[in-house]
């Protein structure tokens, strides 16, 4: 039985993050899950979230959602692995599948010189 292995190059405009699956790890999952262009794929320990070009954790919905403060410490604390670029603020965290769409939050210059 031969398997060939191959790699798929193209930009996939896709980002996301693994979520424990903790009690406020399912809460944030949920209301990630009901936002347009969210996908949501659960397993046993972990919740994967990914969006297309950008998925945002917005920490004052996020509070609401859960009853309780939510911030960026906490979004640490039930977060693993990312992919795409992660940009932390003081009300949000996003996650940009390109870096030309984070440009103005990380310092990429778009200019050529």
């Amino acid at each position: 039985m031969s398997m060939q292995f191959g790699s798929d190059a193209s930009f996939s405009n896709m980002c996301g993050v693994t979520l424990m699956n903790t009690p406020i790890g399912r809460v944030v999952a949920d209301a990630m899950g009901a936002k347009e262009g969210v996908a949501l794929v659960e397993y046993p320990s972990m919740i994967r979230v990914d969006a297309v070009r950008l998925l945002e954790f917005n920490y004052a919905e996020l509070s609401d959602a859960l009853g309780e403060e939510f911030d960026g410490s906490i979004f640490e604390e039930i977060s693993s692995t990312h992919y795409g670029r992660m940009v932390h603020l003081d009300d949000r965290t996003m996650l940009f599948a390109s870096p030309e769409d984070a440009a103005q939050y990380i310092g990429f210059d778009l200019t050529v010189s």
